[in-house]
């Protein structure tokens, strides 16, 4: 990837998180195609009024007036108000209503799979968006709802769903028995399952997230033993088996292990599967590296073979949550993936209509019906839709009308992934200098011990450059983890600190008074944390 990805600029995450927050809970939105968010009374799971989200603009299956307003995806759901939580946004007490509780109806009782599903029910997935066919989304959104429940720890019946998930991921896990080879897994009878669709064995890095997670949360033994053997049936792959979008999370468990729990698992190729699209199944998906006519599109998540490249903004999105939090528990991967998350955040723009120019999109005529929150779902090199092969590279494209027949071209604009901007809007802020990002490591990693402010820089630039920060009025002394010293104390207000050329650094904000102790190879300040492998040579 580059090290000064062009033409740069670096959206304002939060800002848009907020926006499209504003907008799309809105339900007095008026024009083609809004309100995107509708009220559903089917009462399916749970005996309450839950609600939908389209998961792309005018999709014909969707709405109060399709199917009985019954179809809606959890990726969208759930995603959005994950994504508006880690901006800063209540979503148990917002316009009067509690969105966090009514997430509840995924929660899949009445089929007895007993786990968030990606839909309410098997007759609503029928219609589209995955159910017990298609592994990831069955796992995924569990992922998805611990990740949102870290923030709401008193909601009501939200920690019996955490731990009824837990138990099932841990009793597949039993039964699967290091071979998770297959394409899908019937949580209710607890079998493995095989179709026309690729196996999955990466389901073990989504199983052995949530299972650390209650195993954090709950502090109960067989999680953390579920986690773990669910992490070594991913490891003992030979071939990259990297699917859609839980590849990632096998590596940020597995820091955590090495650094919480004394494990030693050598994870160097998730990572590797992660990005270097070699994928045997589903093929060349990984990390897409490359110039298209002027515009750098390294760092989106994607195919890198599917018409020349097709990278997707969810995926992009949502492979920073675990990735960056990593660095926290293993500084060795600061340079990589500090390098990564410039380019992929300057990439991210692409997508956005009114980021993009309108011959590099296939429906700039359209894009006013996006309000300006709305992105592509996609961004492929060569069209896979005939209207726009003359369309030059890059094209920001989606593929909602593939979906179901008669769905509007506007179903190109995603407002599932479009939902998911929080997660970079926690992570990235600016600093003084443009191609330096501040990037908080702790703002996507959950059910964590005590921790201090830690923040991820990288220098993109061929010589070193001075950053300035603000550190605020409490006394600190600031340590860096990938020198592994401190580089200053007695610090307040402005900061500011050098980093040499094409280097990270990993500064936590550690209080002047605390007291500093070294113990098996860890260092910590005032019995926290502050750096995992203190004594590696």
């Amino acid at each position: 990837m580059p090290n000064l990805p062009e033409p740069f600029k670096i959206m304002d995450f939060k800002e848009m998180a907020k926006k499209f927050d504003a907008l799309v809970y809105d339900e007095t939105q008026t024009g083609d195609y809004w309100p995107l968010i509708w009220t559903d009374d089917s009462r399916k799971n749970f005996d309450q009024e839950t609600f939908g989200i389209y998961t792309a603009m005018g999709d014909l299956r969707q709405g109060p007036q399709h199917n009985e307003g019954i179809f809606h995806e959890s990726l969208a759901t759930v995603g959005s108000v994950f994504g508006a939580t880690l901006v800063g946004i209540d979503k148990s007490d917002q316009h009067g209503k509690n969105y966090v509780a009514m997430l509840k109806n995924y929660y899949n009782s009445e089929t007895k799979w007993n786990i968030v599903m990606n839909n309410t029910s098997p007759e609503v997935a029928m219609l589209g968006g995955g159910y017990g066919r298609d592994w990831w989304y069955d796992v995924y959104p569990n992922v998805l709802f611990y990740g949102l429940a870290n923030f709401y720890p008193d909601e009501k019946d939200y920690n019996e769903i955490l731990r009824s998930v837990a138990d099932k991921f841990y009793e597949a896990d039993a039964v699967l028995a290091g071979n998770y080879s297959h394409s899908f897994f019937d949580y209710a009878t607890l079998a493995p399952q095989d179709n026309w669709i690729c196996k999955q064995e990466d389901a073990a890095a989504g199983h052995a997230y949530v299972l650390y997670a209650a195993y954090q949360k709950f502090k109960e033994p067989k999680y953390l033993e579920g986690a773990k053997n669910a992490l070594e049936a991913l490891l003992a792959q030979e071939d990259n088996r990297f699917y859609e979008i839980l590849m990632p999370f096998g590596a940020y468990v597995a820091a955590r292990l090495n650094a919480e729990q004394g494990t030693d698992y050598n994870y160097t190729k998730i990572l590797d599967w992660t990005f270097n699209g070699t994928s045997v199944c589903r093929e060349g998906w990984g990390v897409l590296v490359g110039n298209w006519n002027g515009y750098d599109v390294s760092g989106i998540v994607g195919s890198t073979v599917d018409h020349g490249g097709f990278g997707f903004l969810m995926n992009t999105y949502d492979t920073m949550w675990p990735l960056v939090p990593m660095v926290r528990y293993d500084q060795r991967y600061a340079n990589a993936i500090g390098k990564w998350m410039l380019n992929a955040s300057n990439a991210l723009k692409l997508f956005y209509p009114y980021e993009m120019p309108d011959q590099h999109q296939s429906i700039p005529e359209l894009k006013h019906h996006t309000k300006g929150v709305i992105a592509y779902e996609g961004l492929i090199k060569n069209s896979h839709f005939e209207q726009y092969e003359q369309i030059a590279a890059p094209i920001a494209i989606g593929d909602g009308p593939h979906w179901v027949e008669g769905n509007p071209d506007v179903s190109q604009f995603s407002v599932y992934g479009s939902g998911h901007v929080g997660i970079a809007g926690a992570i990235i802020s600016k600093t003084n200098v443009e191609n330096i990002l501040q990037l908080d490591v702790l703002a996507t990693d959950f059910y964590r011990e005590a921790a201090f402010p830690s923040y991820l820089y990288y220098n993109p630039n061929p010589e070193t450059k001075t950053v300035t920060i603000s550190v605020g009025k409490q006394s600190l002394k600031i340590y860096d983890a990938v020198q592994r010293k401190f580089l200053k104390e007695n610090v307040k207000g402005d900061f500011t600190f050098n980093i040499p050329k094409e280097h990270a650094a990993l500064l936590v904000m550690v209080p002047q008074t605390a007291i500093l102790l070294e113990k098996n190879g860890k260092l910590y300040a005032d019995d926290v944390v502050i750096d995992y492998r203190y004594s590696e040579n």
